[in-house]
């Protein structure tokens, strides 16, 4: 489908460019969201009636949408989730749950997600405040807020974790070998007689019972 478009869509070009798209996108994304106009004759000579004026509402958007964004950039936000000893989350993070935490009236469409967020750990997710305005925010995705902080101090909660862990075993594995050591059984052992001197002194006496 020829479409002419109403404002910047990105990979796909700026306002006023008439260019060719699927069916499908247009229908279900650019045409009802007012992104564009099907161009036939008609459409494309309202758009340059009218060019000057959607010019000029495009560029009050962009210049809201930078003072919006200049209070969102880098701002970080802490999702609880459940999640295994490897990180891995039982669920995930949406880009609507993104939009959720963000708020101030973003919406799921303007968070640029490529798939669901699934492990713990902070994840750098840009915002899509406008077609010409980006901004990013940190999505620090913890267990637990005393994790979340670690992991916002710079911190690998599971890398630490799992020292941690390791260090307890080997710490349960040193008691367990120093029990099985018992140095007073030690000290009996070596007061035993040996074998060699037990012998001996049968032999002796047996010699003193012949004579």
């Amino acid at each position: 489908m020829q479409i002419v478009l109403l404002e910047r869509v990105e990979k796909l070009g700026s306002i006023g460019d008439v260019v060719k798209v699927k069916d499908g996108f247009a229908r279900n994304f650019l045409l009802p969201q007012g992104k564009a106009l099907r161009a036939n004759p008609e459409n494309i000579a309202r758009f340059e009636r009218e060019r000057e004026a959607i010019e000029k509402l495009n560029e009050e958007k962009r210049i809201a949408a930078e003072n919006a964004g200049k209070e969102l950039d880098g701002q970080t936000y802490l999702l609880i989730r459940q999640a295994g000893e490897t990180g891995h989350l039982y669920g995930s993070v949406s880009a609507r749950d993104i939009a959720d935490a963000v708020s101030n009236g973003i919406s799921r469409s303007q968070v640029n997600l490529s798939s669901p967020i699934k492990e713990v750990g902070l994840h750098d997710v840009r915002i899509n405040m406008h077609p010409e305005v980006f901004i990013t925010v940190k999505i620090n995705v913890a267990r637990t807020p005393e994790e979340g902080e670690r992991q916002a101090k710079g911190e690998d909660v599971i890398s630490s974790g799992h020292e941690q862990e390791r260090a307890a075993r080997a710490e349960i594995a040193e008691e367990q070998a120093a029990a099985m050591f018992d140095p007073e059984a030690e000290i009996e052992l070596e007061s035993a007689p040996a074998a060699e001197d037990v012998a001996d002194e049968d032999a002796a006496k047996k010699e003193e019972t012949a004579d």
